[in-house]
């Protein structure tokens, strides 16, 4: 138990036996009336993301959730297999729970695994990663940096919008949370 004063971004709670994780909260002192915490709450299992208002002080439940950097190894056709590099003990996580990140996940790749009771909740992955392009249309002479964007197939399938002058076999740089281009890599 913990109390909403104690509240931090990422923190996760228990509220109705489901699992919220903190987006964002802020502590209101209105000119009259009691202190409130206003919190934005993300659903740890469907994405959904919702608003709540607790009075300062209230206790709410909060859960115990294992974040461990593991190395993705490979898809085995159903589940992407995940191996914890002090113990070796390798578990499987099911495509619903990788979700978007599948898109920038290359095998060896470090990313934090959170488990709770034993149950995997989530992927993060880092920032960014550094991806290779494996096909996109040739640019044309006069393209320049400043102009507009083609599609490019980077090597774990995603496609993204690069600058027209990148080529094929470029590597690159790409933004995890919304697959945008950040720039070369040398």
């Amino acid at each position: 138990m913990a109390s909403t004063n104690d509240l931090k971004n990422g923190m996760v709670l228990r509220i109705d036996n489901q699992l919220w994780s903190v987006v964002e909260f802020q502590h209101v002192k209105p000119g009259k009336g009691p202190a409130f915490v206003r919190t934005k709450l993300k659903s740890v299992t469907t994405g959904k993301t919702i608003d709540k208002t607790f009075n300062a002080g209230t206790k709410v439940e909060t859960a115990n959730v294992d974040r461990r950097t593991m190395q993705y190894l490979y898809n085995d056709g159903t589940d992407y297999v995940f191996m914890d590099p002090d113990t070796y003990d390798q578990i499987p996580v099911s495509p619903e729970i990788v979700g978007d990140a599948r898109k920038y996940m290359l095998e060896n790749q470090e990313a934090v695994v959170a488990r709770n009771e034993g149950n995997v909740l989530f992927i993060e992955l880092p920032a960014s990663v550094v991806l290779e392009i494996t096909y996109t249309e040739p640019g044309l002479q006069g393209d320049r940096s400043t102009g507009g964007t083609k599609p490019a197939t980077v090597e774990t399938g995603a496609e993204i919008q690069v600058p027209l002058f990148l080529e094929q076999g470029t590597k690159i740089k790409v933004d995890t949370r919304d697959g945008s281009y950040l720039g070369r890599v040398s």
